[in-house]
């Protein structure tokens, strides 16, 4: 049988963490809470969100592409970049028809859509962009990756909510084990910290109302955790089989062995109480690993803060990981990215296992005494050979991933 796992030849992240890897990996490792006063959701009953820090779109893109780009795309062509540079991959170089592009976005433009609406209502159709489409769709996150960097092959946006991402890594492996592409472009980004999508999740009672005390907002497991700050940003990974990684003699900073997805089939907002869906995809990732549960060394939890999810998914890992594993959540430092997090926190999880050092859960004062994990306060050394990346979305759907050392 040929080998299943493929590996993870790139990182790119621009994230509230920081833009560019280091810079990220430094503020998560540190268990700095990014969270601040917005004044872009000034009047909101939630002004608080985790935006990425001094981003200057002409700096990075020149003023005009800038200008014709929305900030979800922006972000994953600075990532992409970066990816691509740390896989040693030149696009002037390769068989562009076998690059594809697979990414994860559950929102898309909407920082475009809600401009141009409202110059609409003030002004009337004849002041709409006619660029409002092209910025907006979801579509163009993957569209803008392939113009930009001429990937002609596969190109697609996964959109389940917020476990895009993850599903969109999944899918992205799918097509390298089916030998319809060479080299795949995945994770995934977002940019959707606007007055009205915020103000919806607001009144879905879904965010924390901590405006009095931002740093502290987003607390994953913590015993007084009362919802998730919405962060913006983008991961991007480059995925290769391994023998042609070996074969071009670069780095593999991981390996993406195992994949499983699920639908909950509950509700259209919350997990299963059984955390029946969750469970599922695991199972499924670890199955497609070939991995008993006791080898996972390190979970990266979807962890939103939230007091539904975090009890949901802790008993979910404890039952299926009985001998606690290291369990953290990144979003403490980044908030929740939305259809970006599960290419942030893949990202985060290989570098777990390159540095040899479990991040913090930022924030964690008291463990739920609920929660039954292991649940690191402080950056915490340790060998991670396995790692599972775990993502849930509305509509019930979840997504796991099962990474290896490289």
């Amino acid at each position: 049988m040929p080998s299943r796992d493929v590996a993870v030849t790139g990182l790119g992240l621009v994230t509230p963490a920081g833009i560019g890897v280091e810079s990220t990996w430094s503020t998560v490792l540190s268990g700095r809470s990014t969270t601040t006063l917005d004044p872009v959701l000034a009047g909101n009953p939630v002004q608080i969100s985790c935006r990425v820090p001094g981003f200057d779109p002409a700096a990075h893109l020149g003023a005009r592409r800038a200008h014709r780009l929305d900030p979800f795309v922006q972000y994953a062509i600075v990532a992409t970049r970066e990816a691509l540079t740390d896989a040693r991959l030149s696009p002037g170089e390769w068989e562009s028809a076998r690059v594809g592009v697979v990414l994860g976005c559950a929102l898309g433009g909407t920082a475009t859509f809600e401009k141009e609406h409202r110059s609409h209502l003030d002004h009337g159709p004849e002041r709409v962009s006619p660029l409002v489409l092209p910025m907006h769709l979801s579509n163009m996150l993957s569209g803008q990756i392939g113009i930009e960097f001429g990937a002609r092959g596969p190109n697609l946006v996964v959109s389940t909510a917020c476990a895009s991402a993850t599903t969109a890594i999944g899918l992205a492996r799918d097509l390298l084990l089916l030998d319809r592409c060479d080299v795949v472009i995945t994770g995934g980004s977002e940019a959707c910290l606007t007055p009205l999508v915020m103000a919806g999740f607001a009144q879905m009672g879904a965010l924390s109302r901590r405006n009095h005390d931002p740093a502290s907002a987003s607390r994953p497991f913590d015993e007084d955790r009362d919802g998730f700050v919405g962060g913006e940003g983008a991961g991007i990974l480059v995925l290769e089989r391994t023998r042609d990684a070996a074969a071009r003699r670069v780095p593999v900073r991981a390996r993406v062995v195992g994949y499983g997805a699920s639908a909950d089939a509950h509700h259209m907002t919350a997990s299963h109480p059984e955390g029946r869906g969750i469970r599922a995809a695991l199972g499924s990732a670890l199955a497609d690993a070939d991995a008993a549960p006791r080898e996972i060394d390190h979970v990266n939890a979807h962890g939103t803060s939230t007091p539904m999810n975090d009890a949901i998914e802790a008993a979910a890992l404890s039952s299926m990981l009985p001998h606690r594993p290291w369990v953290t959540s990144t979003k403490g430092v980044t908030g929740h990215l939305f259809g970006a997090a599960g290419g942030v926190e893949a990202a985060l999880t290989i570098l777990t296992m390159v540095h040899g050092e479990v991040p913090p859960t930022a924030n964690l004062a008291r463990l739920d005494p609920a929660v039954d994990l292991a649940v690191p306060q402080k950056a915490t050394p340790a060998q991670v050979r396995l790692a599972v990346s775990t993502s849930v979305g509305f509509g019930g759907q979840n997504a796991a991933l099962v990474l290896a050392s490289g």
